[in-house]
């Protein structure tokens, strides 16, 4: 691709208005969310607009980088030669000076093309190049990638940092609300363990493990935890929902077929565990941390497994997997191979592991914010190279603690070598990923990264103790503005939890830690606890809130 004709396209007020064509299906939509959320970093100024059919649009319209959602409907007035043009004419009104392809068909190169949009960027595939401004190779590589990876690798010509990030779906209090008050009508308990059955597929039954083993499991979940089992599915699915609710002895409510995407997602969001074939709900339940039990059968869990970290991926492999077949042309050996037992001990490994505190602790659902360096890592002074970051004794097991008792947790650093010349872009992006690879090494996760990249000097509003990378990560990541604990080795760190009403915790692992007390005690600031690393700050958290982690 052309690097100068990319230089145009992303200087500084090149492109106010943003056309993103999304993809048509459930599970890939959720898949996009990181880049989505990297594209509106890159973009921060643009109005972004996302086109996309209904159940999709129903499924985005919160995330926090979309501003406009523009309906396809095909089968609907956008149907056929006739229905394009008239997208077409619509989208023209919306003068975009960027399309971003995220679908891969033909048809979204030449609608937007249509729609006289002077910038189309996508994967050339298709046979669509010609109609695209700026065209993206699509290697064998990538597409043996993840499909997180895989949008997110479209965006890299655009210089956008594309390290990976959590998927991220919103639901309203609203909806929350209304999916607790619905359960409560079914005669569900706040406090009941409710354990959630996916047990279709609407793009084909070679999908589906087995409805009568999906029920054998569920019972005897059930019968251990006293459970209620919620059975989702699509339309047209309802037989298949009822079918296994009448083999149950548990408490059983089956919404297949009954619920709008939006009720969906609320629903989910109420479940201690998720038990799923590879379908959209299986990602949707991934975005919102619920503990999953993914079967897999012909499709490749390479690329479209849960993401992230803390799933029981199922599968029984055999010579003809995968095949990403709908329907099975043999004998669906890839199913029939996964018996009840292996599905249960998963299953009943992913109850055990959750926290006490999903149910009794007030900080769950909470954040806590983390210093980089002297926190998580040595410091070296200013690190510049990937390799030498090193994690502090005991940070990886103690962030694990923090994932499991469901708190997100999210780096905030002041990063003033990048004005000073000392770091680049790149090695920071290279250094952050270093540092979620030697987390992931130990099970943990971040679910944010927020760096101020600003000289001392500039007065700029992100500069810790400054409030200005707290209100980032909660704009981005929908963070509630309470429950909230800053962990760090500063002064800077107790300002910024008092500037934002957080509780503080100092530890003094950083460097001379006795000359950050003293300026604390100049500034008039006292943390709530002072602690000598990180795992002792996430033991005093959790014993002061009552969390119980089970290791």
């Amino acid at each position: 691709m052309d690097a100068r004709r990319i230089a145009r396209l992303t200087r500084p007020g090149a492109v106010k208005r943003i056309l993103v064509r999304g993809t048509n299906w459930i599970g890939d939509a959720v898949l996009t969310t990181p880049a989505l959320a990297a594209l509106r970093t890159r973009f921060p100024q643009a109005r972004i607009a996302l086109l996309v059919k209904p159940a999709v649009a129903e499924l985005l319209q919160c995330h926090p980088a979309i501003d406009d959602i523009v309906l396809y409907r095909d089968p609907g007035p956008h149907a056929g030669l006739g229905g394009k043009l008239s997208l077409a004419l619509q989208l023209n009104r919306g003068r975009y000076d960027l399309a971003i392809l995220l679908q891969n068909a033909f048809e979204a190169a030449a609608v937007t093309a249509l729609a006289g949009i002077p910038n189309r960027y996508g994967y050339a595939t298709d046979g669509r190049s010609f109609l695209l401004t700026h065209r993206v190779a699509l290697t064998p590589k990538t597409r043996r990638k993840h499909q997180v990876e895989y949008y997110l690798d479209l965006l890299r010509p655009l210089g956008i940092p594309v390290e990976p990030s959590a998927l991220t779906l919103r639901t309203t209090s609203g909806e929350d609300a209304a999916a607790s008050e619905l359960l409560h009508a079914f005669g569900v308990k706040p406090d009941q363990v409710v354990i959630g059955l996916n047990p279709g597929s609407v793009y084909g039954s070679a999908k589906r493990w087995i409805p009568e083993r999906f029920a054998q499991v569920a019972d005897r979940l059930a019968a251990e935890h006293e459970a209620c089992v919620l059975i989702f599915g699509g339309r047209g699915e309802e037989e298949l929902g009822t079918a296994i609710a009448g083999m149950m002895t548990a408490p059983t409510i089956a919404f297949s077929g009954r619920t709008t995407v939006r009720q969906l997602m609320a629903l989910i969001k109420q479940c201690r565990l998720f038990i799923t074939n590879d379908t959209g709900p299986m990602h949707v339940a991934a975005a919102f941390g619920v503990p999953l039990v993914a079967i897999f059968g012909p499709t490749n869990p390479v690329t479209t497994s849960p993401y992230g970290l803390g799933h029981e991926l199922v599968r029984h492999p055999v010579e003809c997997s995968p095949c990403l077949l709908r329907e099975c042309p043999i004998d669906h050996r890839c199913m029939h191979g996964i018996g009840v037992d292996t599905v249960y001990a998963a299953a009943a490994k992913q109850l055990a592991g959750l926290s006490r505190a999903s149910q009794t602790s007030p900080l769950h659902g909470g954040v806590v914010y983390l210093d980089r360096d002297g926190t998580l890592n040595f410091d070296p002074g200013y690190l510049n190279q990937p390799d030498q970051l090193q994690l502090l004794p005991g940070v990886g097991q103690a962030v694990v603690r923090l994932n499991r008792a469901g708190f997100k947790t999210v780096v905030l650093s002041n990063q003033s070598g990048l004005a000073r010349g000392l770091i680049t872009t790149e090695q920071l992006d290279a250094i952050h990923l270093r540092l979620r690879e030697l987390l992931a090494a130990d099970g943990a996760r971040l679910d944010g990264i927020f760096i101020c990249p600003h000289h001392p000097e500039d007065a700029c509003s992100c500069r810790k103790p400054a409030p200005g990378l707290v209100l980032r990560a909660r704009q981005e990541l929908g963070l509630a503005p309470d429950h909230a604990v800053v962990i760090g080795d500063k002064a800077s760190d107790v300002g910024l939890a008092r500037n934002i009403g957080a509780t503080a915790v100092f530890v003094s692992s950083g460097h001379h830690p006795e000359e950050e007390q003293a300026r604390m005690a100049d500034q008039g600031l006292a943390p709530d606890f002072t602690a000598r690393d990180l795992a002792g700050a996430v033991k005093w958290i959790l014993e002061k809130e009552n969390v119980f982690v089970l290791e």
